[in-house]
Formats: structure tokens, sequence, C-alpha cells
């Protein structure tokens, strides 16, 4: 059993599976997050992250194969734009390609998990994650 992070955490989940989103989300709650927002799509996730009315998540989990903008094309912006790339990304997808894991982590994800899931690795990946980036961080001010 892991142990819960001191604070609570918001994640933004970027993923087009329902089922898999229902086992993110159990994990996740169970970890300590005390809001996450699902969306379906690259374009919603970025649509989400720059609307200033929205919680900044603290934690992306970001699958890579989804219709309209794939996950490697937002996380490429994500980790581009200046207001963005200093959230932490879990990439959680079905593809265990050596390509697609370079890939993701040339484009600097933090994690790099494969479906399907197996919790406890899952686990393992979101605490790597709130030891050194939830605990640490410092939030920019929003403009």
């Amino acid at each position: 059993m892991m142990i819960a992070p001191d604070r609570p955490y918001d994640v933004l989940l970027v993923e087009d599976d329902e089922a898999d989103a229902l086992l993110i989300e159990d994990a996740l709650l169970a970890r300590g997050a005390r809001n996450l927002t699902q969306v379906h799509d690259g374009v919603a996730g970025l649509d989400y992250l720059r609307d200033r009315g929205n919680t900044r998540p603290d934690l992306i989990v970001l699958d890579l194969n989804m219709p309209r903008m794939n996950g490697r094309e937002l996380l490429a912006v994500i980790k581009q734009d200046e207001d963005l790339r200093t959230i932490p990304v879990v990439v959680l997808t079905t593809s265990s390609a050596p390509d697609d894991v370079s890939g993701a982590y040339r484009q600097h994800a933090n994690a790099y998990v494969t479906k399907p899931v197996n919790l406890d690795d899952f686990e393992r990946a979101v605490q790597s994650i709130d030891a050194f980036y939830l605990e640490t961080v410092v939030r920019p001010p929003r403009p």
C-alpha cells in the first residue's frame, strides 16, 4: 500500500477511453488527488490548460492515442509553453514501442506507463512524481 502525499493535488486526465479513465481516477483518488478533471482529447486538454478560470493541475496524466490532437502533439505544446512546462506529465498509453517511449522522454515527459495498466506500477510512477515535484514545485502566479 502506497502512502499518500502530504497534501492533496489536482489532476488533469487527458484520456479518451472511459474504462481506463475510471481505473486511473480510482488510483489517483486513493493517492490523494482532490480534484480530477477528465477531457477526451488533446484539443480539450489544451483548452482547459489555457483557460485562466480553471484550476491549474499539479499533474497531467496523458494518453498518446486520441482523436483531434494526440498526446504527442499536446505534450510538445505543454513543454514548449512557458506557463505550462513546469507541470509534471505522466504518459499512460498502450504503446511500449521504443520510439514512443524515447520520444515521450525527449519531449520531457516525467514518467511513461504502459496499458493495460498495472495499478501498482502506476501508483509507483505517480508516487515518484509526488515525491519530487508535488512537494517541491512552487506554482507560478497566473497573470
